[in-house]
């Protein structure tokens, strides 16, 4: 998906050259995503609205159909059909981020290939001298193993054989990863009474702030639907909030672990665009 990923990843590019600065490069490049993502977010909440406001008649037809369960589902689909409504509006719209969502994560977590824009044979050079010094096989080194050298370019550039990849890294500028003094490159680690300073105890609080903030989105969010929640007549329809809630009764317990679980087993700079994209 390099026709999302490169496109992204010269806009961090240009984030991180502008601010000089890679958290707050995150937080304006989750803000631009956001902004992209916006129109697909309106239609799934147009469409989960939609089709909370036919529950009433959902309800009559199926005390008309009865045990009937076939006649059920065709008078559904002809309700459905005649006002306008998908039955998978609401799950597609919400699908769709995803294609951009997944992407991204790759964007963030390969800084060498598009921030840096090394090669593949480059990086893969840069590869095997990163496994050398851990001791490990080169199928075995960690998922995130880009953020060492992109942090210090210029000290395994040395290493290289190749000139030609040698001087092309050289004519690169490693990246500093550290925000509020934590460094967005590590992994926090849930064992804080291991930290060895700011840096690890900051880790360890911003996959908190994640969850926590992505509990409170969620949860503002269901407080809103009751406010914009309405029926036909324009005016405020509680049946219509009450199924918008339930939808998201599951979304507001699945969206803060998820983002906790992220926190505590990804780099802390998918926290941080995590985060940004909460607020």
């Amino acid at each position: 998906m390099d026709f999302i990923r490169v496109p992204f990843g010269y806009v961090l590019e240009f984030f991180y050259g502008f601010l000089n600065n890679y958290g707050l490069a995150l937080i304006l490049f989750s803000f631009v995503v956001k902004l992209i993502l916006l129109p697909f977010s309106a239609k799934s909440k147009k469409s989960m609205m939609k089709m909370s406001r036919l529950q009433p008649q959902l309800k009559q037809l199926e005390l008309a159909c009865g045990d009937d369960k076939q006649k059920y589902q065709q008078e559904v689909m002809a309700l459905y059909k005649s006002e306008g409504v998908s039955m998978y509006g609401g799950c597609l719209w919400s699908f769709l981020p995803l294609l951009f969502l997944l992407p991204l994560y790759t964007v963030i977590r390969e800084p060498l290939h598009y921030l840096m824009h090394l090669n593949t044979e480059t990086v893969d050079a840069l590869k095997t001298i990163v496994a050398t010094e851990q001791g490990v096989e080169v199928s075995k080194l960690g998922y995130y193993w880009q953020y060492g050298p992109a942090a210090d370019l210029q000290k395994y550039a040395l290493q290289l054989t190749d000139a030609s990849m040698r001087e092309a890294v050289m004519g690169v500028s490693s990246i500093n990863f550290s925000f509020l003094g934590i460094n967005l490159g590590q992994i926090p680690s849930w064992k804080v009474w291991q930290a060895k300073g700011w840096s690890d105890i900051g880790g360890f609080i911003v996959p908190l702030l994640s969850g926590g903030l992505n509990y409170l989105s969620m949860f503002i969010s269901q407080k809103m639907n009751n406010q914009v929640a309405t029926n036909a007549d324009g005016e405020v329809d509680q049946n219509a909030a009450q199924m918008a809630n339930q939808t998201n009764a599951s979304m507001m317990i699945m969206m803060p672990l998820m983002s906790l679980w992220i926190g505590f087993s990804m780099p802390a700079a998918i926290s941080i665009y995590w985060i940004a994209q909460a607020v």
